[in-house]
Parts: C-alpha cells; sequence; structure tokens
C-alpha cells in the first residue's frame, strides 16, 4: 500500500509550526515565513517558481526533491488551500500558487462546505473533500495509483492524521528560528507511542532535517 508521508515541512526550534494572527498577509501567521528561509534559495524552489536552472544544490535541496519523489497525490487542509472561511462565496479563490501550481497530481482538500473539483495547469486538479481525512485519504489513493500521498499540512491536519495513525512518514525541517506561540505541532502528542522512531538527520546552515518513520 502507497504511504501518507508528510515532507519539508518547517517547524521552529520551539516546535510551531505557523506563527500567529494568520490571514492574507500574513498565511503563515506573524514570522511563519522565516521558517522557510531554507528552502527559498534551492534549485528546486526556483524552478517551481519561474527562477530556471538557478538556485542552490546540496542538502536542503536534496530534501526537497526527494518530497517529490514518488507523490501520485497530495492532501491539504483548508488553511493550505487558501484563507476563505466559512461556505465558499464563488470560485474565484484558487489557491496562493496562481495558475500553475507545483502539484502536477490530484490535491484533495479538506472542507466543511461542498465546492466543485477546480482544474488548473500543468495537471493539478483541487478536489474539495467534505467527508473528512479518512475519505480523503481513500480517494488520494485511488488516484495515485499506487505511489505514495502527500500531506501538506497545515498543523491542524497533520495533527489530526497523526492522532489517527495514518501518517508513515515525516520529514521535519527543523529553522533556527524562535516563534514563540502560533500554532504547535506535537503538544500533547506521544510520538513514541505511535511507533516513530527518527531514522535519518542532516544538518545545514538554514535547518536541521529529521526524518520520522513509522515502524510497521
Amino acid at each position: 500500500m502507497s504511504k501518507l508521508r508528510v515532507a519539508s515541512f518547517s517547524i521552529s526550534i520551539d516546535g510551531f509550526g505557523a506563527g500567529p494572527q494568520q490571514s492574507l498577509e500574513h498565511p503563515l501567521g506573524v514570522g511563519g515565513m522565516e521558517l522557510h528561509q531554507w528552502v527559498f534559495p534551492t534549485q528546486s524552489f526556483q524552478q517551481m517558481h519561474g527562477g530556471g536552472g538557478s538556485g542552490e544544490t546540496g542538502i536542503d535541496n536534496d530534501f526537497v526533491v526527494r518530497g517529490f519523489n514518488n507523490i501520485g497525490a497530495w492532501i491539504l487542509g483548508r488553511n493550505m488551500f487558501g484563507p476563505v472561511r466559512g461556505p465558499w462565496p464563488d470560485g474565484s479563490w484558487k489557491g496562493w500558487w496562481g495558475d500553475n501550481p507545483p502539484y502536477h497530481v490530484p490535491v484533495f482538500v479538506l472542507t466543511h462546505h461542498p465546492r466543485e473539483p477546480l482544474v488548473m495547469q500543468g495537471g493539478t486538479t483541487f478536489h474539495f473533500v467534505t467527508e473528512g481525512i479518512h475519505a480523503a485519504l481513500e480517494r488520494a489513493r485511488a488516484a495515485a495509483n499506487g505511489k505514495d500521498v502527500r500531506l501538506g499540512g497545515g498543523v491542524a491536519t497533520i495533527r489530526e492524521c497523526l492522532r489517527a495513525g495514518l501518517i508513515d512518514e515525516m520529514h521535519l525541517a527543523i529553522s533556527p528560528v524562535l516563534l514563540g506561540s502560533g500554532e504547535a505541532l506535537f503538544s500533547g502528542i506521544d510520538l513514541v507511542s505511535l511507533g516513530f522512531r527518527c531514522s535519518e538527520h542532516a544538518s545545514t546552515p538554514l535547518a536541521t532535517h529529521v526524518l520520522l518513520q513509522r515502524e510497521s
């Protein structure tokens, strides 16, 4: 069976995956963009956002590349798709990424409010799932056709999937940043009891990369 993976998910030293006061102006919360300074210079990020072949290679870039390997579908929480709350007022909001999002596979967005699928350029189609995480994972695995499913976040969605025992692997990038408050990724969650162990770690000037795998 395909794996459900978290990849390139940035957290602060004090364990926050997003800052406080998330808004359209601060989609990752106040200070949240600082968590991702390790990924912005990488060659992979630059290529995905129109930078051509420029950008840095090395450990940080290698982890970005690995995060896309063998991925056949994604799952996102609604906050990761956009700042709109409540019923969808119309179809005008199409995500943070422009007409050609970086996914290029089916993406299943968790929401309490129905919306028709949204077809974007480059092979990305957003499907809006109102039946919860288990239904989203079932649909994502079917769409992935044997490949892995990547769980993009945000924090609340990852926590829900952890508690349900659905996540097989997590790559976390611990940035040398303190946020003080925001969304704590592991508060009240016992990773040991859930069967996780650290199988790999590597450090760069901008992040400490940790791979956690759940033992079968």
